[in-house]
């Protein structure tokens, strides 16, 4: 064979082993053996390469570094080559990224050069779009910003009612002319660094953080300088763009404009409530002074408002029958911040301690004027709907913000309703109230009034008192007017919907087991009844003493219905459901059916709030009867279907309907009710050719009186009470209306139901008849209050299923009275007591009525048959002897 077609030895000293081996070795070491390799190799002749145990070797060799790829096997050539690869190596670029030399992860690792490089670029222009933004932004004028629009409310049918609220109230003052006093509040309240910084307070944000996250009272994050800028721009928009355009107008105006200056221009533009803008404007409103004449204390107190005026003004700005911002949560609010901002004029030395010591007192503020224009009840009702619209808008539209005009709010308030509403209640005060007459007896007599509309929860009119520029509380909305016997229909639908726990298997297993009370359930009507626990022990109170429940005129009833017991208003039975069911179911249907769980809903523990301690709103009370008439439907009551601003629609009302009670229940309530305006102390509130439901109610000393009743279509609540009209006294307290009117006592059935009717027979006038559905029967005939059970037991009626939307069987109905009564009527013949409490041959079973005998009189009974429509101890010529006969029990009667 010739010899260039021989086998190619292969290298001597192992074949790839040993060529690892020797990548492995250190350079100098490495370059002798391939050398020598050469030499000895027969095949060196022919110019081969010598093997390392393939490419991948050869390049790992390579990697490592040294002349292991380089070719020929003589010393000058391998110097060369590892020259050539030293300067490739060597070569620089003026990015090194990928990272040339690095293998692995590392070569995408950035080096330091190379991140300090980009973080001083990009600071670079950073620096250089703030330099020109620095150089475009103009600091604002407050003068340009004086200028403002109206607001326009509309009423329901979009018709102009009032245009206010947007005439903001600015009057600017010099930095002289503002009291040194002022100035060191608002320094030591909101910035204490103002006179050193500039403009931005890097410690003062970081301080503000640490107070917070303690929980302690802070100095706002912002500097006066900041506030100032953010005040003078119109929009409030909480977007990045603003912000940083309010950072750098600030750093200028810190620049550019002195302290003097900022300052003068912050106490000028700054908005204290009350639609004033300004220090002077706001010496005006809250103290009917100049700036100039404003002491320290009053000078802390204005420095509090900046704070936020809604939540500080002691005038109170609530929302519709909330008190997150009530007239007492906001006066403790403003006392604290007021004496914190003293105690720190101390601390900074501007305000001596001796002078500290002597601003003991709270400087109060007058109360607010109302404009002229707001007069009467459009001042109510426009407080109404920017209180709701604050506090509803998604938008977040501040008070501030709505100070500046310029918005459309369309309210649901009907405007022949507010009219009629209003000249019902001035008919019962010229004919009835006469101050100058009996000025113990008809003084500080108050009326309120709400109507809602039961399909959609609109209020369509409210009556807030006489004129709201003289008496500032709105009486639509929550007075602390207890509301009596008009709570008992949530104890009913308690009793209806949770049922009556059982006595006998103690307090665990009688939660468990509960049975669904009837209308027609027996309890014992007695006056002075004791009050049992639902195990059948007897209720004490908090001194050790036994529960002794009263009724109206201390009228003892015996053995009655459910539904005869609201007929009459008798207060023991209903008393005694409540401890049966649990005061906290009550409490539970109450809120279902639309009141509010605040400081007006009263302490449930106890037996009493079954017969209404509770004192919830006029507006509330008509919405929670609108869910009975509705058959058990909740609706929100609300006040704003629409605002829109610079044309925009920026708030649309959505209503929301929940279901509170099952229709079977909330039917059966409003028969009950039916009933009571048809036989019983709400005949007053009779509409001839319509259906009529609702309830009487009258407080403990006479103190308070209600009348709550719906149509199919309209719920509208009434109250009366008297109350030292003084809002400034501190401890206002609720007078006795014993003779008020020139009546005995005042009751539900008197002036609020008689207030009720004409308002009602107006409002539904025109509108189609609507009758309620017919309730089928439901729940067991319980016996309860020690009522006796006779022999056998009644059986259960069936429950019908909660899809029964149209009832079709009506409830047993109390047949006619006979003609003469008889004094032997059996225990459970409420039949046979109706005719004895209830006048003569035609008194419908309750005296007095308008098919009563003479005596009774043709209008109810109200000539002769007392104030509360012949009921309690009427006697057979239709008179009413036991309304008169004493003042009532806790909480007593209609």
């Amino acid at each position: 064979m010739s010899e260039h077609r021989r086998k190619a030895p292969q290298p001597q000293g192992g074949g790839r082993a040993a060529a690892r081996r020797a990548a492995q070795q250190p350079a100098g070491r490495r370059t002798d053996a391939p050398r020598r390799a050469t030499q000895e190799s027969p095949s060196a002749a022919h110019g081969e390469e010598p093997s390392y145990g393939g490419r991948a070797e050869a390049r790992r060799a390579a990697q490592r570094g040294g002349g292991s790829r380089r070719r020929g096997g003589d010393d000058s050539g391998g110097h060369e080559g590892r020259g050539r690869s030293r300067a490739d190596s060597g070569k620089k670029r003026f990015i090194d990224y990928p990272r040339a030399g690095k293998y692995g992860f590392r070569r995408w690792v950035p080096s330091w050069k190379l991140v300090s490089g980009l973080c001083l670029g990009f600071l670079g222009l950073m620096m250089g779009a703030a330099g020109l933004a620095y150089a475009l932004v103009v600091p604002p004028e407050v003068n340009k910003l004086a200028t403002a629009q109206n607001n326009v409310y509309y009423w329901a049918d979009d018709t102009q009612m009032v245009a206010t609220g947007g005439s903001v109230n600015r009057q600017e003052i010099e930095y002289a002319q503002i009291p040194p006093a002022m100035r060191n509040a608002v320094i030591s309240a909101e910035n204490k660094s103002f006179e050193t910084d500039r403009g931005i307070d890097p410690m003062g944000i970081a301080r503000a953080f640490w107070n917070m996250a303690k929980g302690g009272e802070t100095q706002g994050g912002s500097t006066i300088t900041q506030q100032y800028v953010k005040n003078s721009m119109l929009s409030q928009d909480q977007t990045l763009s603003r912000k940083f355009k309010e950072l750098f107008i600030t750093l200028k105006v810190g620049e550019t404009v002195t302290k003097q200056k900022v300052m003068e221009g912050y106490l000028n533009v700054s908005y204290y409530g009350r639609g004033a803008s300004g220090l002077q404007a706001a010496a005006r409103a809250y103290y009917n002074k100049d700036a100039t004449d404003l002491d320290a204390s009053e000078c802390a107190f204005l420095a509090t408002l900046l704070k936020g005026a809604s939540y500080y003004d002691p005038a109170g700005a609530p929302e519709v029958d909330s008190v997150k911002a009530s007239a007492e949560a906001n006066t403790e609010r403003a006392k604290a911040r007021w004496s914190w901002i003293l105690d720190e004029e101390v601390k900074d030395g501007t305000l001596s301690a001796a002078k500290r010591a002597t601003f003991d007192t709270f400087p109060m503020p007058m109360q607010p004027k109302k404009d002229a224009k707001l007069g009467g009840q459009t001042g109510y009702l426009v407080d109404l709907a920017t209180k709701y619209f604050l506090a509803h808008n998604e938008e977040g539209v501040t008070e501030k913000e709505l100070a500046r005009g310029g918005y459309e709010i369309h309210t649901t308030f009907e405007k022949k309703k507010v009219e009629s509403l209003e000249k019902s209640v001035n008919k019962i005060y010229k004919a009835k109230i006469d101050p100058e007459k009996r000025p113990d007896k008809d003084t500080h007599v108050q009326f309120g009034g709400a109507s809602v509309d039961t399909k959609t929860g609109a209020i369509v009119a409210t009556y807030g008192g006489q004129d709201a520029t003289q008496h500032y509380t709105n009486n639509a909305d929550a007075t602390g007017a207890q509301v009596g016997s008009t709570f008992k229909p949530f104890v009913l639908a308690a009793a209806m919907q949770y049922g009556r726990r059982n006595p006998e298997l103690g307090p665990d297993q009688g939660e468990s087991e509960r049975t669904p009370v009837s209308p027609k359930s027996i309890y014992n009507g007695d006056n002075k009844l004791k009050i049992n626990k639902y195990d059948g022990t007897v209720w004490q109170n908090d001194d050790g003493k036994e529960w002794l429940q009263t009724n109206d005129g201390d009228h003892s009833y015996g053995d009655i219905s459910l539904r005869y017991a609201m007929q009459q208003s008798a207060n023991s039975p209903y008393v005694q459901l409540g401890m049966d069911v649990g005061t906290d179911k009550v409490k539970q249907a109450a809120l279902a059916a639309g009141l509010r769980d605040d400081k007006y809903m009263a302490n449930s523990k106890v037996p009493s709030f079954s017969i209404g301690t509770s004192s919830p709103s006029a507006i509330r009370m008509a919405g929670s009867y609108a869910t009975f008439a509705t058959s058990g439907k909740q609706r929100e009551p609300f006040s704003v279907t629409e605002v829109k601003h610079d044309g925009a629609v920026i708030y649309q009302h959505d209503t929301e309907t929940k279901p509170a009670f099952p229709s079977v229940v909330a039917d059966n309530v409003t028969d009950v009710l039916k009933n009571v305006v048809e036989h019983g102390t709400g005949t007053p509130a009779q509409l001839p050719g319509r259906d009529v439901a609702g309830k009487t109610g009258t407080t403990d000393g006479n103190k308070s009186a209600w009348f709550v009743g719906y149509t199919p279509q309209l719920s509208t609540a009434v109250s009366m009470f008297r109350m030292d009209d003084d809002e400034k006294n501190k401890d206002r307290k609720f007078l006795e209306m014993y003779g008020t009117g020139d009546e005995e006592s005042i009751h539900g059935a008197s002036f609020p139901a008689k207030i009720w009717h004409d308002y009602m027979a107006e409002a539904v006038k025109g509108s189609k008849v609507v009758n309620f559905p017919k309730p089928e029967p439901y729940g067991d005939t319980v016996f309860g209050g020690g009522a006796v059970s006779p022999s056998p037991t009644p059986s259960p009626k069936p429950s019908p299923s909660e899809s029964s939307e149209t009832p079709t069987t009506p409830p047993p109905t109390p047949s006619s009275p006979t003609p003469t009564p008889s004094e032997t009527c059996q225990p459970l013949d409420w039949e046979c007591r109706n005719d004895q409490n209830g006048g003569a041959t035609d008194g419908n079973g309750n005296g007095g009525t308008t098919d009563g005998s003479t005596d009774g009189g043709t209008d109810a009974g109200t000539t002769d048959g007392g104030t509360d429509t012949g009921t309690s101890e009427g006697t057979t010529d239709g008179t009413n002897e036991g309304n008169n006969n004493g003042r009532g029990g806790i909480f007593g009667g209609g």
